[in-house]
């Protein structure tokens, strides 16, 4: 295994793992009043098109951290677009 390939799975599980707090905070408070929603309506749409490009390319890597990436920011946007205000 080389050096870039060490460093990709490492920004994967990181990137990917921060969104795991954010995601069970949202679940167990119900609350998204200091979260964007355009961010996240566009951070979405972003990962969901990473998941994309990596099945095109059959990027294992890629795939993987985005399909997990976009179930946690999916749950957390789901819960801003529901937030009763």
């Amino acid at each position: 295994m080389d050096i870039a390939t060490i460093f990709g799975g490492a920004a994967a599980i990181l990137t990917t793992a921060s969104f795991v707090p954010q995601a069970i905070k949202v679940v167990k408070t119900r609350e998204t009043n200091g979260i964007s929603l355009w961010m996240y309506m566009i951070f979405t749409l972003g990962v969901f098109f990473w998941l994309l490009y990596g099945i095109m390319v059959m990027a294992v890597p890629i795939i993987c951290a985005n399909a997990v990436t976009l179930c946690f920011s999916s749950i957390i946007l789901y819960y801003k677009l529901t937030e009763k205000k």
